[in-house]
């Protein structure tokens, strides 16, 4: 089954502490959890690895689920449900359940 939110989508958080936020998607784990950038910042203790990083806190994006994100809508800037639907061509597309346009 295709996915409703991809990489590279911009998200809004619908629940937790991050309600409200937009990012986009920076990885996809798994049918059910992805990384957005900027949202579910945790703190991570690191060790020094010569030539790569500094040792420290550093500020990273955890993991959230799927089911608390919405597409926002490129054309109609909102949060969105998304839908499919086949087009003439045979090709299956995502499209706004608002505006009904297709999502590229």
């Amino acid at each position: 089954m295709a996915s409703k939110i991809r990489k590279g989508d911009n998200v809004q958080v619908r629940r937790g502490r991050d309600r409200g936020k937009q990012g986009r998607v920076q990885r996809v784990i798994g049918p059910t959890k992805m990384v957005v950038e900027g949202i579910n910042m945790v703190s991570r203790h690191v060790k020094d690895n010569p030539g790569v990083r500094q040792a420290g806190i550093i500020q990273m994006e955890s993991p959230i689920n799927s089911a608390s994100l919405a597409l926002v809508c490129p054309q109609c800037d909102t949060p969105a449900k998304v839908g499919f639907q086949i087009l003439d061509d045979g090709t299956k597309v995502r499209f706004c359940k608002n505006c009904k346009e297709t999502i590229g």
